[in-house]
């Protein structure tokens, strides 16, 4: 049976907390790599446009709260614009002047500033699962084979029961959760998986089929299957240090699985309808919040990974863009021409802009809007 959905207003709210928090965390982590290299910060912003409260700390920086709270920015003394070019009354300082100043900091130090937000969007994710897993345990199931279905992928593709699996895809599968990850996103195209059959490895190739689920919001998702399954699921109580080492696997787990949906997406293999946006979020949003506030840190968890992920993508405008250009200034020894850096930060805005709008239109595709619309003029 379907639920409720949320209402507009409680979705509204949920989202600007979830983003609100995650994009705060990680303009926070900006703020103290800067701080760690005595980085002076102007301003740091929790929300957009006007200031509603806020103070100035001994050391100068703007703390304040503001009107929309859609995230948050951090400012440096003396960035100009996006790109972080001195602004004309700092670019002329003397050399005894320019210290705390990010766009006179050393090539690496600036490298590691602006790593610090993905990095703390990540750390934030790992905080959370180690928490979690502390305190109500790690589940995993085992990665074997002890049942399959009749007609199945796997009975065509000779899996047994006994099998344990080993590999798939050409990745290590330590547990049965490993095995859904490839699989789910995968379907329809051929894997290789490697199995344990009685001491004897087994190669295998199988194609998932394509199955086309609802879930209890009535959300659509379409993954892949294999018709296999194992019997048990494992409650394993571990402690905090331990669990630090399991929240990383799991965060690198997860990262995986977007770096592999991206590259099936640029290649063709997955449809780009399948890609949500700023209103999908808000909808999941709202939807985890109404079945309790664990279902909403475990989200915010896994949107704090997709937000480390994405940021450190290439793309000018975003960490990866920066992280690029310093890469090509340490190898040129000497700055690119600010013209190019403008030029090139202005076209990675016009691309994040545009990929905004097309998410955003896939979104409203998928909530049936243009159909409504389309039977309303009809």
């Amino acid at each position: 049976m379907e639920l409720a959905q949320p209402t507009f207003l409680y979705t509204v709210g949920m989202f600007a907390v979830v983003i609100g928090v995650l994009v705060t965390v990680h303009e926070l982590g900006h703020f103290l790599a800067g701080r760690m290299f005595g980085i002076r910060a102007e301003t740091f912003s929790v929300g957009f446009g006007r200031e509603l409260i806020g103070w100035t700390d001994k050391r100068g920086t703007r703390w304040k709260l503001s009107l929309l709270p859609l995230g948050g920015y951090v400012k440096f003394v003396g960035d100009m614009n996006a790109s972080s070019q001195p602004s004309p009354d700092v670019e002329n300082l003397p050399a005894n002047q320019r210290q705390g100043i990010f766009a006179f900091a050393p090539l690496w130090q600036r490298a590691i500033i602006v790593a610090g937000g993905p990095v703390i969007n990540f750390l934030f994710a790992i905080a959370v699962f180690a928490s979690f897993f502390t305190l109500y345990g790690h589940p995993y199931t085992p990665a074997n084979v002890d049942f399959i279905a009749d007609g199945s992928p796997a009975k065509a593709a000779g899996f047994k029961v006994g099998d344990k699996i080993l590999t798939l895809d050409g990745q290590e599968i330590g547990r049965f959760e490993d095995l859904v990850r490839i699989i789910s996103t995968n379907p329809g195209h051929e894997v290789n998986a490697v199995v344990d059959r009685g001491g004897r490895a087994v190669a295998l190739a199988v194609t998932p089929t394509i199955l086309v689920e609802k879930d209890r919001f009535g959300n659509v998702y379409t993954r892949g299957q294999l018709g296999i399954g194992s019997a048990r699921q494992i409650v394993e109580r571990i402690g905090p240090f331990r669990s630090i080492g399991v929240a990383v696997e799991e965060t690198i787990s997860l990262t995986r699985t977007m770096a592999d949906t991206l590259i099936q997406v640029i290649t063709g293999r997955r449809s780009v309808k399948e890609l949500g946006g700023p209103l999908k979020i808000a909808q999941f949003s709202g939807q985890q919040a109404s079945m309790g506030v664990l279902n909403l840190v475990q989200f915010m968890a896994l949107i704090s990974i997709n937000l480390g992920f994405i940021n450190l993508l290439p793309v000018p405008m975003l960490d990866g863009g920066h992280l690029f250009l310093y890469a090509v200034e340490g190898i040129r020894r000497r700055p690119l021409n600010p013209k190019v850096q403008e030029w090139a930060f202005m076209s990675g805005f016009a691309a994040l802009v545009s990929l905004m709008l097309f998410l955003t239109w896939n979104d409203l595709a998928s909530f049936g809007v243009f159909k409504h619309l389309a039977g309303l003029l009809g």
